[in-house]
């Protein structure tokens, strides 16, 4: 009996020279001369995006957010993209900050970004602050106002919209465009309701990705040329007093409204040596599902998918590896910094920041300098 010929392919050597792309990817490079490396590494760069309205614009819309460390978080860039994305062609895209911003407006989709004074975004006067966008609506005269659902935000929508008897729509869950926008809203925990009109928006999280294909024309718009006069500044509350801000102990903030967050993983046994760090970083602390397992923390500090979902500013990794799970369980979280010794881990990929090396070691020279600047401050 003939026996049939199996023609099997090369093997590709996985040592053949390759190239890292922009998403992550490893790109083995077909050929072996520096033009062909070049060629293949700059064809996976990112791509350009271009404007989404050159201009000119006859009406706008106005995206009204509070500043977090000189950025706009997750939830305001979302407002923003909401309104960038039913923007037409004629509508500029106006964003108005409170408080010190540093990102690039035309890379967030806005045609112009206005910093206002910081001392609407320091001081608790919400009806200073509604007073100003009062005003700031007065001159604008935008088809709409969006504003992030959540904590001053929301409070600012809603005082704006009662002082100025403009309809609102809160918790607005989903956005539907064309030539009159219609707003899904949560009306109850099990029930939604949809909304025809609003003329301030209050976004719900998640309700719209803010990865935009297009960006803005990001121009400048100088709060003394062109911003509201100063006098909502006169406006104060009755009866209330400024107390200003006082950190909390982090040790009984829960997981989920923690700011920053210091996690363990396997790598960590040094367990005094970890909460001593923790206390002099004043951030709350979480752990791996290993960790937990191994009787090291209680299951209410576990992250991750079986466990809690994070929104930290700054999460600090020691000594884990970045399971599926784990990363689920991260993936709302602003700045990720890993300290381990695999440069090859998953969490490596997630992490802004990676520090290659013992997680013991790194966490004694961190509370040395932590304990040195408190010391040169008092």
């Amino acid at each position: 009996m003939n026996q049939g010929l199996i023609i099997r392919p090369p093997r590709v050597d996985p040592r053949r020279p390759a190239i890292l792309t922009a998403a992550g990817l490893r790109r083995i490079v077909l050929g072996s001369t520096e033009g062909e490396r070049l060629a293949l590494a700059t064809s996976h760069g990112p791509a350009v995006r271009p404007v989404r309205s050159p201009g000119p614009f006859a009406r706008c819309m106005l995206v009204v957010a509070h500043a977090d460390r000189g950025t706009l978080d997750g939830h305001a860039r979302q407002a923003l993209a909401a309104a960038a994305i039913l923007a037409s062609s004629d509508t500029e895209v106006v964003l108005a900050v409170l408080g010190p911003c540093n990102d690039d407006a035309a890379d967030l989709g806005a045609d112009r970004m206005l910093v206002v004074p910081q001392g609407l975004r320091d001081e608790h006067c919400p009806s200073a602050a509604a007073a100003w966008l009062a005003e700031l609506h007065q001159q604008l005269q935008p088809l709409c106002t969006w504003l992030p659902d959540r904590d001053a935000d929301a409070d600012l929508g809603r005082r704006f919209a009662v002082a100025r008897g403009l309809r609102l729509a809160a918790g607005v869950v989903e956005v539907k465009g064309g030539a009159q926008p219609r707003f899904r809203v949560r009306a109850t925990a099990q029930e939604d309701a949809l909304c025809d009109s609003a003329e301030v928006v209050l976004l719900a999280p998640d309700a719209v990705r803010s990865d935009l294909p297009f960006v803005g024309l990001g121009q400048e718009w100088s709060a003394e040329r062109h911003g509201p006069s100063p006098a909502w500044s006169h406006v104060r509350e009755l009866g209330l007093v400024d107390l200003g801000v006082k950190s909390g102990d982090a040790r009984t903030v829960a997981l989920e409204e923690a700011d920053f967050i210091l996690a363990a993983g396997n790598g960590v046994t040094d367990l005094d040596l970890f909460q001593r760090l923790a206390d002099a970083l004043g951030a709350a602390t979480g752990a791996s599902r290993v960790a937990v397992d191994d009787g090291r923390f209680p299951r209410s500090k576990q992250i991750g998918a079986t466990g809690k979902t994070v929104r930290a500013t700054t999460y600090l990794a020691v000594g884990i590896s970045g399971a599926v799970q784990h990363l689920q369980g991260i993936k709302d979280c602003r700045h990720v910094i890993a300290i381990n010794t695999d440069p090859a881990a998953p969490i490596a990929r997630r992490a802004s920041l990676v520090a290659v090396d013992d997680g013991a070691a790194v966490m004694r020279e961190l509370l040395d300098i932590v304990t040195l600047h408190k010391r040169a401050r008092s």
